[in-house]
């Protein structure tokens, strides 16, 4: 399920290196995804009704670390995006919107992924097919690109 943007990022405000990030963010942010299933949309949707903030966003990023250079980020986001988010919206299987926002860095590593619900006898969680990721550690919690 493709997600759509609803927010550019802004670059009034960056600092020099930062403005270079939104600028390559804004020239780029048609082609710019992140795309959300609806498994991974509805359980989304689940935990914002079980936290009670059903108008919060889901986080997606990328921080230096782990075994192979970059882990993935999810948390949270109560409240509005910040000015240069870039934001996305799904779908649930029931057609309730949920947003997914992601800064200008991390979106440079992210674009084109796809987050999935994976549910499994050993496992629940979300997971990031991302074209993106040379490399795993076989934590499975880093990568490289």
């Amino acid at each position: 399920m493709n997600t759509t943007q609803t927010h550019e990022p802004a670059t009034s405000q960056a600092s020099p290196p930062e403005a270079a990030e939104a600028e390559v963010a804004r020239r780029d942010s048609k082609s710019l995804t992140i795309d959300v299933t609806p498994k991974a949309a509805d359980a989304i949707h689940r935990q914002l009704v079980k936290r009670k903030t059903p108008d919060a966003s889901l986080r997606l990023g990328l921080k230096g670390g782990g075994c192979s250079g970059f882990t993935y980020v999810i948390e949270f986001h109560d409240g509005p995006a910040r000015a240069r988010d870039i934001v996305f919206n799904a779908k649930t299987s029931a057609g309730e919107s949920v947003r997914v926002v992601v800064d200008p860095k991390s979106i440079l590593y992210l674009s084109g992924t796809t987050l999935e619900w994976e549910q499994t006898l050993m496992k629940q969680g979300f997971k990031f097919v991302n074209p993106h990721e040379k490399s795993g550690c076989g934590c499975g919690h880093s990568f490289n690109v």
